[in-house]
């Protein structure tokens, strides 16, 4: 099977500064057992693309419980737009309960939104995870530039494992602008979420998602009470 002799430093190499096109098309060439993670505007974009490429695009999303109603029209809607097979993740009710129970609903305003994350998020994705060789995701380097400036083409996930332990991942618009993305959504009629008509440039959960003002990075909107720094949920750790 390819996804044993996969050299990390090579394909590091080949794809450095690539086109999104030709990093998705070496994925999906390359592993059988992969998936496309899909939450936000650029996720569809590489959805769009995919379809293109291959039949039966696996893909993946996490319902976290706490979404938008606008987000789980979103979702809908890309999933009667493509030809794909798209599997909703769902957090373990009985920690949902647990956490509930103990904290209430909004814990995270006053203890930090990383123990909610890990249950909501982190631990059902690690379960999808463990049924790949790979996953790719819609990370850009401008996203933020405090925590994803460095993000690389193809990596090794330190954070979670795959099927025999080894899981890579792939960020085809890790050189994409904010722009790009859109002028590629207009141009091929990608459907988007309603809530980017509103000022909302980051979606995550209800309670954690504000709209953004132009001058902020759309990451600000995210969990805003807290430093930039702690901007993340967990998904893309580094261990």
């Amino acid at each position: 099977m390819k996804h044993i002799e996969f050299d990390l430093e090579h394909w590091q190499a080949l794809l450095a500064g690539k086109k999104p096109r030709a990093i998705l098309k070496a994925a999906l060439e390359e592993f059988d057992h992969i998936a496309i993670a899909f939450s936000g505007a650029e996720d569809v974009v590489l959805i769009d693309m995919a379809c293109k490429l291959r039949e039966q695009v696996q893909v993946f999303t996490l319902d976290t419980g706490r979404l938008h109603p606008e987000t789980y029209r979103f979702i809908e809607q890309v999933r009667e737009h493509y030809p794909i097979r798209l599997d909703v993740l769902y957090p373990n009710a009985e920690a949902i309960s647990n956490l509930v129970r103990q904290k209430g609903l909004f814990s995270f305003y006053r203890d930090g939104h990383h123990e909610c994350c890990q249950i909501r998020k982190v631990e059902p994705l690690g379960r999808k995870l463990e049924t790949l060789d790979a996953w790719i995701t819609g990370q850009r380097r401008d996203q933020n530039l405090d925590t994803r400036q460095g993000i690389p083409e193809v990596e090794l996930d330190s954070a979670f494992q795959g099927r025999t332990g080894r899981l890579i991942k792939f960020n085809p618009l890790a050189n994409w602008s904010s722009s790009q993305v859109w002028d590629y959504i207009e141009a091929f009629q990608v459907p988007f979420n309603e809530l980017h008509r509103h000022g909302f440039r980051s979606i995550g959960c209800e309670p954690c998602t504000r709209s953004t003002l132009p001058h902020q990075q759309e990451r600000e909107g995210r969990w805003w009470w807290e430093e930039t720094l702690k901007k993340e949920c967990g998904i893309h750790r580094k261990t």
